[in-house]
């Protein structure tokens, strides 16, 4: 089993040499995810309410600027191909991520969208939103109209910085298409376990294929006093 001295807040702070790691398991506080250069990135394991199963984490905005960095680079690196033209970013976490891809892609500015409603806003350009990490919170996802001349007849990447369920980035694929918007490409840091695959196939076919990720991590099952397993 892997030492369990690493602290807290520590995660997210350092990317690692390729093969610093082992990716066998059994884990015990940390899941070593294996980035796109073969690099490793230490995640902290929440196990789940039932107690046998876990997740890896990422919380974007919590980590260091060196690792942002580098995760929208090697993302900059798969979409610019594409040819995008606008970033658009999905709330909370998912706006670091869009922030710094808009800027390695040579953009000078992003959309953001958000949760929270100004006066000037449609409700029209709404749509429901929940997401793994506060499922019990309704929230709606909004676009500011000023926005709208940004989007129209443009290449857009959807970003978000986890993709899990998948419930939010079909929310902001909704909401893309109530204003016309067909996105060439979605991407996030992490897809984490292959739950999104369904809500992606559900909204549309092909979609799946236009996911892009720097890392994927698996869902975990307990292996009694061992630590987790893939």
């Amino acid at each position: 089993m892997q030492p369990n001295e690493f602290r807290p807040h520590d995660f997210w702070q350092e990317i690692h040499p390729a093969g610093s790691f082992s990716t066998s398991g059994p884990f015990g506080s940390f899941f070593p995810a294996t980035l796109r250069d073969e690099r490793q990135l230490r995640l902290p394991i929440r196990p789940l309410p039932d107690g046998q199963h876990a997740l890896c984490s990422l919380i974007i905005n919590q980590a260091s600027f060196p690792v942002v960095d580098a995760l929208a680079q090697q993302l900059a690196e798969q979409v610019a191909p594409l040819d995008p033209q606008v970033v658009v970013g999905l709330p909370t976490l998912g706006l670091t991520l869009a922030a710094a891809l808009a800027q390695k892609l040579g953009h000078p500015r992003y959309v953001a969208c958000g949760t929270s409603r100004k006066f000037w806003y449609d409700e029209g350009l709404s749509v429901p939103l929940s997401s793994i990490t506060t499922p019990e919170q309704a929230k709606r996802l909004y676009l500011d109209p000023r926005m709208l001349p940004l989007l129209e007849g443009r290449r857009v990447v959807l970003v978000d910085d986890v993709i899990s369920s998948g419930t939010s980035i079909v929310a902001g694929l909704s909401l893309m298409r109530a204003v016309n918007v067909q996105p060439v490409a979605i991407a996030a840091a992490m897809l984490q376990s292959e739950r999104w695959h369904a809500s992606l196939d559900a909204y549309g076919p092909d979609w799946r294929e236009r996911v892009h990720g720097v890392f994927r991590t698996p869902l975990l099952t307990r292996s009694g006093e061992a630590g987790w397993l893939p």
